[in-house]
């Protein structure tokens, strides 16, 4: 045998190998890009936050289910950054004694619309499908919902930043909707028809935690 055709086997046989170590035993129907996508670090962050998530909206109700998905957003999501991000420029505007307030007052906020988004998927299951790096430290991890009727699966993109704490998650889209662009929406629209003053929002935000 040739010098050169003995490379090539012993090049076929150690890509084969690498690709069954990749895959993993035991993961038959599954595709080389799903494998790959578990072993990512972002996509095993959205794997674990989505599981617990669905759990706990699927064991509990009212403020049981708001105080179990706070934990969740706590260890799997940047409730920081996604506070500013819903403010806007208003966050520029803001005093920081209001800011403590509003970062404060909007992770209870974000508790109780995680809480209500994952409360309609008891039953279903997510899996992540691919992850695709978008430089500075950002990756977007996408994923399947798997209705339990047999409905058609739902499409839900995790945006996670890793900005030197470990990864976290900032933001959700499902079938393209994001949810700090429609928080923000909303927030940018009260604020602006009550007189443009950030104390507005964060005393209706604050009233709200109240009345839950």
């Amino acid at each position: 045998m040739s010098s050169s055709v003995h490379r090539r086997s012993v090049l076929r046989l150690v890509t084969g190998t690498a690709v069954i170590c990749l895959a993993g035993p035991g993961l038959p129907g599954m595709s080389f890009a799903q494998a790959l996508a578990e072993q990512d670090p972002a996509a095993q962050l959205v794997q674990r936050a989505a599981d617990q998530g669905i759990e706990v909206a699927r064991t509990n109700t009212g403020a049981a289910r708001e105080a179990g998905m706070r934990r969740v957003l706590e260890a799997y999501f940047d409730l920081d950054y996604i506070a500013r991000q819903t403010l806007g420029n208003y966050w520029n505007q803001a005093t920081p004694e209001q800011r403590q307030r509003y970062l404060k007052v909007s992770a209870s906020s974000e508790a109780h619309a995680y809480a209500e988004r994952f409360g309609q998927y008891t039953g279903q299951t997510i899996t992540v499908s691919r992850v695709t790096p978008r430089g500075n430290g950002v990756f977007i991890v996408d994923s399947k919902l798997t209705q339990s009727g047999g409905g058609a699966p739902v499409a839900i993109q995790w945006e996670v930043r890793n900005e030197g704490q470990g990864p976290r998650i900032v933001d959700l889209k499902t079938e393209g909707v994001s949810m700090i662009l429609t928080r923000r929406a909303d927030y940018v629209s009260f604020i602006r028809n009550n007189g443009g003053q950030v104390e507005a929002l964060i005393k209706e935000l604050e009233a709200r935690a109240k009345r839950a």
